[in-house]
């Protein structure tokens, strides 16, 4: 502690007490100390700050002033040594994450809140983009990590598997069908619906599924803009199969007696789902503040796929990668 911040202590402790005595025993001093240290801060500004008597210390208006601008003083020197103390408390550093809209739509909010509370002092950028950019970037080392649908391995990277998430239909109000209800798409009548382009993983497997279920298309529109797309689908009659980890927040929300936007159904008859691997970097570990960023974030990815009762956040079990 500063020889001035001291100084103040004690003054404080003898304005308060009204007592040298008893302003040592508070502040762990001796009486001789303290009155040493008032006698120098009296000696400083040239001014009485206590009158002296009786075994009391009474304050001069000097000493009431003093006082009261020497108590603002210490409360902003203690949030000062808070706020700092909360940047040593966690890890420090920066990290660069990749995720889908998937995760960036549910996950992301209430992991990141979590995480900068806990370490306040790590730089967090997160990138938002399709698989294909994603394992790019991170086979080049420019993410600690990303999410992305499960593939083949790539050479240089890392796969080690995450979550599991069903794929939901989603529509608009415009559909008129029950919210949450399951579904057969084969029994929907000839769909309306936006995909993914060719490039995302995702697109294969719809339509894959499509062809081995009977699920007949009128149109397809491709959009890999996910926002584009749940605003198109809320205003017309199109509609999308889009990850459930996804929609989690509009599978629950809604206040009583107002219009919902968004219509979501589970897919039965089959049930059609996708596997979440973590992908990294094969050559280097990750580092502690990206590995909890991730164990959040795995947490959080569990609490929300409850909604479908399905099993998530799972990345210790490792799948074949190279």
């Amino acid at each position: 502690m500063s020889d001035t911040l001291r100084d103040i202590r004690l003054f404080v402790a003898a304005y308060e007490e009204r007592s040298f005595t008893a302003a040592a025993e508070r502040e762990h001093a001796t009486q001789s100390g303290v009155s040493q240290h008032i006698r120098k801060i009296e000696d400083r500004f040239g001014v009485k700050l206590f009158s002296r008597g009786g075994g009391m210390v009474q304050p001069t208006p000097a000493g009431d002033s003093y006082y009261r601008h020497c108590i603002e003083l210490l409360r902003l020197n203690e949030s000062a040594n808070r706020a700092v103390g909360r940047f040593g408390a966690g890890l420090d550093g920066e990290m660069m994450v990749g995720l889908m809209p998937t995760m960036t739509r549910s996950v992301l909010a209430p992991a990141l809140a979590r995480f900068v509370s806990a370490h306040p002092n790590v730089t967090v950028r997160v990138l938002e983009a399709f698989s294909a950019a994603l394992t790019q970037r991170v086979r080049a080392g420019e993410l600690a990590f990303a999410i992305v649908p499960a593939t083949s391995g790539t050479v240089g990277v890392k796969m080690t598997r995450f979550a599991y998430t069903p794929e939901v239909l989603v529509s608009g109000a415009a559909a008129a069908r029950p919210h949450m209800a399951p579904v057969r798409l084969s029994d929907l009548g000839p769909l309306k619906v936006v995909l993914p382009s060719a490039q995302n993983v995702r697109r294969v497997n719809l339509e894959t599924y499509f062809a081995s279920n009977g699920v007949t298309i009128a149109q397809r529109l491709e959009l890999d803009a996910m926002m584009g797309t749940l605003d198109f689908i809320a205003d017309s009659d199109w509609v999308a199969i889009l990850p459930g980890l996804m929609m989690a927040k509009d599978a629950i929300q809604g206040a009583p007696g107002m219009p919902r936007a968004l219509t979501v159904n589970p897919i039965a008859d089959p049930p059609v789902g996708m596997d979440l691997v973590l992908i990294e970097p094969a050559r280097h570990p990750l580092a502690p503040a990206a590995g909890a960023f991730l164990d959040i974030l795995a947490e959080e990815t569990a609490r929300i796929g409850r909604v479908w009762g399905t099993e998530a956040g799972l990345y210790p079990e490792a799948t074949p990668g190279s």
